[in-house]
C-alpha cells in the first residue's frame, strides 16, 4: 500500500492559513511534500515491488488517493497529487495485466487519524473509519477472486467493504461517499 503522505504538515504558517490559498500563493514546500515525496515514494515502491510480483505471477498495488483526484477540494496541489496517484495506478495496472498483477486506487473516509482526532472538533466523525479499516479492505482486495477486474480503477473503500462484508474493527460499516458528496452546492 503506498501511502506515505507529507502534505498536510504546517497548515498554518506565520499565522496564515494556507491549505486554501491559490496555487500561485501556495509555499513551494507543499508541492515537494505531495508530488516530490508522496508520489515519488508511491512509484519508487511500486518500481521495488513489481520486479518481484512479475514472477510470482500475483500481486496487488494499491495507492490511497481521494475524491480530490476528480473534483476541487480546496487545494490545487492536492488535487494534482490524487489524480497522479490515480493515473500510476491505472497505467501499472496497463502494464502488469499480463503479469496477472493488479493496480489500483483507494479512496478512504475520513480516517480517524492522530491529525484528525486531535482536530475532531473541525470534522463531522459519525462517518470515520479506523486506521485498520483500509488494511481490512485491502485484505479483501487480495482475496478477491475478481480482483483482475478491479485492476486500473479508482475504487471507494467503504463500497468494496460493503461488497466484501467488512466492518469497521468497532462494527461500524461506513457509508460509501460518492463523488455527490463533494461536489460543491
Amino acid at each position: 500500500m503506498n501511502n506515505a503522505w507529507p502534505g498536510y504538515e504546517n497548515m498554518v504558517e506565520d499565522g496564515d492559513f494556507t491549505w486554501p490559498q491559490p496555487f500561485w500563493q501556495q509555499p513551494a514546500w507543499r508541492w515537494e511534500a505531495m508530488i516530490g515525496t508522496a508520489l515519488r515514494g508511491a512509484f519508487m515502491m511500486s518500481r521495488a515491488v513489481a520486479p518481484l510480483m512479475i514472477p510470482a505471477r500475483r500481486g496487488l498495488i494499491v495507492n490511497i488517493s481521494f475524491w480530490a483526484a476528480q473534483l476541487y477540494e480546496g487545494n490545487a496541489i492536492y488535487g494534482i497529487a490524487k489524480a497522479a496517484a490515480d493515473k500510476m495506478a491505472a497505467d501499472f495496472a496497463h502494464e502488469l495485466r499480463s503479469y496477472n498483477v493488479a493496480a489500483i486506487a483507494l479512496y478512504p473516509g475520513l480516517v480517524r487519524t492522530e491529525a484528525v482526532l486531535e482536530n475532531a472538533e473541525y470534522f463531522d466523525m459519525s462517518n470515520s473509519e479506523s486506521p485498520q479499516f483500509i488494511g481490512h479492505v485491502i485484505a479483501g482486495l487480495w482475496r478477491d477472486p475478481a480482483l483482475m477486474l478491479k485492476s486500473g480503477h479508482a475504487l471507494i473503500a467503504a463500497a468494496l467493504a460493503r461488497e466484501y462484508g467488512i466492518a469497521d474493527i468497532d462494527g461500524y460499516r461506513p457509508a460509501p461517499l460518492s463523488a455527490a458528496d463533494f461536489a460543491p452546492d
